[in-house]
């Protein structure tokens, strides 16, 4: 599903931005994948996806 309509950029590429490059602040994801560059209207999507994704990502120090 696109995300980003001004951008072409898709969930699956949010995901696989945050699984790859572990980004910690969606200021960071957004220098990844162009999300909110021009109308903005796809940060609050955006920012939900990058939330589920950083939630599967195991805290090393969980798992230490």
């Amino acid at each position: 599903m696109y995300v980003c309509l001004c951008n072409a950029i898709s969930d699956k590429a949010i995901r696989n931005a945050v699984r790859q490059h572990q980004p910690q602040s969606m200021q960071q994801l957004r220098k990844l994948v162009p999300i909110g560059t021009d109308c903005g209207k796809c940060i609050r999507q955006a920012r939900v996806i990058f939330e589920e994704e950083q939630a599967k990502i195991p805290d090393m120090y969980k798992v230490a």
